[in-house]
């Protein structure tokens, strides 16, 4: 086709039909109007046929077929080209370059604008670099609002790096930017991981919104950061765990009369201030959020809300306040969801509460939901800590069979779970298995069973599964290492570390270990400050018998007691609303003051000896390695020299260092010094888990103190915390030990009711306790019990059922001498 030179009153005629068409008239009016209409008529209707005829070409044939001489080009036209709705949108851009080329022709900073609006509504965001740089040629500058919408489509898109160097280009052309558009610049920042930028703007806005300006004569403030934009800050400032920098943005953000969170920022918070140990924080939150919604009724408590409270309570050990919470989700108008019933089954195997997390687990698949890996893996990992071994491998052959695939962590979980339970054959079998299938093995799985044959002491195959870890890629971690050292030590076998090196070659990590073992035993030699291995390193403050007080309300050990708190507790708890729907929500939010100093007390993680997190935590896991090591061999006194050297280091303590030096404390009887540990680890805010208590409770088992042990379990049990089969086992000892019989067969129905399954050692306690007492019968009845349930016995069990013969012997030569004594008429 020729290049048109068409003029416009052939234009006239020519687009008749199409003019016809668009404008819904007929030929006849048409034709009529075209003979009356005056001049300035006339270049109207040119005008309409002039956009009639270059929407047609453009539609046909793009721009190739337009004469730039023949075509009168102007900012209307222009306009109402890039408005056409029945003009695509890449014809619309070639258009607008096409006419960028006429030297006769430029653009305004209207036509800019429409076509960048234009082009970001229509998802074209790749030309807007071009467009912009189009614009800067032509010596052109669009508003800000225009540069709002731009950086808007950018950042919805997720474009961050295109909507900062958008910001870059605004610099560049002078733009002012308005407190709304900050909104934009915000988000992208947070999203593109530049948080410190983000929170130097984020400061200045809050600076500048104090000021006054003068616009059009009245005097008024510059507006905060919209809540979208803090959300986003909020968000990014929790995945960073930045805890101290969003604390401080929220008390700024609060400190503001013109700011106020909605759902989502409440929901953020309420989760962030929960994850960090600040239960009290979120709890005033969530009773805050209440109130503005009986306020206002626009908002209020949602799903997300109750999901992330049942989730922090979980998280501070309180899984029985969240089982409760979740009875009130169910009434409150709101459907639990899958990620509800995934944090509730968590949360409860990982306190032993197995009964309420399989019924859990029924409600979720009766309410339509199919549990996904992540909540087969925590049940499956529960049973196996509950020693439920049986009730386990039936779950895994139930998660097959519904075609829930299984990842490395289900088989990591079973491997795990059957060489800690006296099934460390058939952990091996199946390690081996998968190895020979080539999947589902991984570096987790090695050192499993690399720590599975230290215990056996079969270090030559373990060894060997060092170089074959290394030969298959997997990096040879600090766990599988110090799991090695420990065993080494323990055989007397430092000489071996050789053949470790030669497993490790390109490995950093072994030598850093070997030149850290160097350094401290260098230190080790240095004269020791202490002359006993039991001296006050750790300061007394106070003795056994105030321990619960520390335990329960460490900031008030010094000036408060248990009846204070009673008293405040009941006061705090009067004003609860009996309509509410979520009254013992509102019962746990009135017990929480802004004043209160609310700490994580009791964790439901429990403390590791090596954590895994590399670099970061390298020097206390090593403590903690050679701690495990000087303390099973009896050397307190090096051990402790070791925490005193590290802790003048600035290397913090975690539950496991403080744990560890009780447990021997505990041991050879020092129960003072133990409590001083246990003191420093309340005012160091390291909260205590399980093992603690279990150690509180051996401690006080051994000096008799069997009542002052119950009092510490009912503090553990108002705090939310959870007794696992050591706590049990531990329990029942020293209750039975005191002869409160009655009481150790009361918690081993808990233990039973609770969903944990007795071990061998459960077992053996109970036939000694009872066979000490002289309840024979009961002792066999135990006994019985035992090997019904297909608990194989140990050594400890021979001796036990040894002492048990010889009090039956005794006691049947008793009866026989009294009957004799009654048959004999002398």
């Amino acid at each position: 086709m020729s290049r048109c030179t068409t003029t416009i009153k052939e234009l006239r005629h020519s687009c008749l039909p199409f003019l016809v068409k668009t404008t819904k008239l007929s030929p006849i009016i048409y034709r009529v109007r075209c003979g009356q209409f005056s001049s300035s008529s006339a270049c109207h209707l040119d005008n309409i046929l002039l956009v009639a005829f270059l929407t047609k070409t453009l539609n046909e044939s793009g721009t190739r077929n337009l004469d730039p001489d023949s075509i009168p080009l102007s900012e209307p036209l222009v306009l109402q080209i890039i408005c056409r709705s029945s003009l695509h949108v890449s014809k619309k851009n070639a258009f607008f370059k096409w006419c960028s080329l006429r030297h006769k022709y430029k653009h305004s900073a209207c036509t800019y604008s429409h076509m960048f609006r234009t082009l970001c509504r229509a998802g074209y965001l790749e030309e807007i670099p071009i467009l912009l740089n189009s614009m800067k040629d032509d010596g052109v500058v669009v508003g800000a609002d225009t540069f709002k919408f731009i950086l808007d489509a950018f950042v919805r898109s997720g474009k961050f790096d295109s909507a900062l160097e958008v910001l870059d280009d605004m610099e560049v052309l002078g733009i002012n930017f308005s407190p709304h558009m900050y909104d934009s610049v915000l988000v992208a920042l947070t999203r593109q991981n530049k948080i410190s930028l983000a929170l130097a703007i984020f400061f200045k806005l809050l600076e500048a919104s104090n000021e006054k300006e003068v616009c059009a004569g009245n005097v008024v403030s510059l507006s905060l950061p919209g809540s979208n934009a803090c959300n986003a800050l909020f968000v990014a400032l929790r995945k960073a765990q930045m805890r101290v920098e969003f604390k401080k943005v929220f008390d700024k953000l609060r400190e503001r009369k013109g700011f106020e969170l909605d759902t989502w920022g409440f929901n953020i918070c309420i989760h962030a201030f929960g994850c960090w140990g600040d239960l009290g924080t979120a709890l005033s939150l969530f009773k805050e959020m209440k109130h503005k919604s009986t306020d206002s009724g626009s908002f209020g408590p949602d799903l997300c809300t109750y999901n992330s409270l049942i989730h922090v309570l979980c998280l501070s050990g309180k899984v029985k306040d969240a089982l409760v919470v979740y009875e009130e989700l169910k009434v409150s108008g709101h459907e639990p969801d899958a990620f509800t019933y995934g944090i509730l089954i968590q949360g409860c195997c990982k306190s032993y509460r197995m009964t309420d997390a399989t019924k859990i687990f029924g409600e979720m698949q009766y309410s339509g939901f199919l549990p996904d890996t992540a909540v087969y893996n925590s049940l499956l990992n529960g049973m196996f800590k509950a020693r439920k071994v049986t009730e386990a491998c039936q779950l895994f052959e139930k998660m097959v069979l519904d075609g829930v695939r299984a990842s490395p962590s289900t088989y990591n979980i079973l491997i795990d779970g059957l060489c800690k339970n006296g099934r460390a054959e058939a952990g091996y079998s199946l390690f081996c298995d998968l190895k020979k299938k080539g999947k589902f093995v991984d570096a987790i799985t090695y050192s499993i069973v690399v720590l599975m044959l230290c215990r056996e002491g079969q270090l030559e195959e373990a060894l060997r599964l060092v170089e074959e870890m290394e030969e298959k890629g997997f990096a040879v971690d600090l766990v599988t290492i110090t799991s090695l050292l420990i065993e080494f030590h323990k055989q007397g076998r430092w000489d071996w570390t050789e053949k470790l090196m030669k497993h490790i070659r390109d490995g950093h990590l072994l030598p850093k270990v070997l030149s850290w073992q160097a350094d401290m035993e260098y230190s080790l030699r240095n004269q020791q400050s202490r002359k006993k291995d039991y001296t006050p390193m750790f300061s007394s403050n106070g003795n056994p018998s105030e321990i619960m007080s520390l335990l329960r309300y460490p900031h008030l050990k010094h000036h408060g007691s248990d009846d204070n708190v009673a008293e405040d507790e009941n006061n705090s708890s009067v004003d609860t609303d009996q309509w509410s729907s979520s009254p013992y929500l509102d019962h746990l939010a009135n017990q929480v003051k802004s004043s209160d100093n609310y700490s994580q007390l009791f964790s439901l993680a429990r403390g590791q000896r090596v954590q895994g997190k590399g670099m970061n935590s390298f020097d206390i896991d090593m403590v903690n390695t050679f701690l495990s090591i000087y303390l099973a061999k009896g050397k307190l006194s090096l051990a402790c020299k070791l925490f005193e050297i590290f802790r003048d280091m600035s290397v913090n303590p975690v539950s496991y260092t403080y744990n560890s030096i009780m447990s021997s404390f505990v041991k050879k009887g020092y129960f003072n010094e133990a409590w001083n540990v246990l003191n420093e680890m309340g005012e160091g805010v390291c909260p205590a888990d399980v093992a603690t208590y279990n150690l509180i409770i051996q401690g006080l088992g051994k000096m008799g103190r069997a009542d002052l042990a119950s009092s510490v379990l009912d503090k553990l049990m108002k705090q939310g915390g959870y007794l696992d089969i050591v706590m049990y086992n531990t329990l029942i000892n020293a209750l039975g030990k005191a002869g409160r019989i009655d009481e150790a067969k009361l918690f081993f129905q808990q233990m039973k009711s609770s969903g944990i399954n007795p071990d061998v050692v459960t077992y053996n306690i109970l036939i000694e306790i009872h066979s000490k007492a002289g309840h024979l019968k009961d002792a066999y009845k135990y006994l019985k019990m035992m090997l019904d349930a297909g608990c194989l016995p140990n050594h400890v069990t021979d001796t036990t059922l040894d002492f048990l013969a010889k009090e039956i012997e005794k006691q049947r030569y008793q009866k026989a001498y009294i009957l004799r004594k009654k048959d004999d008429p002398s």
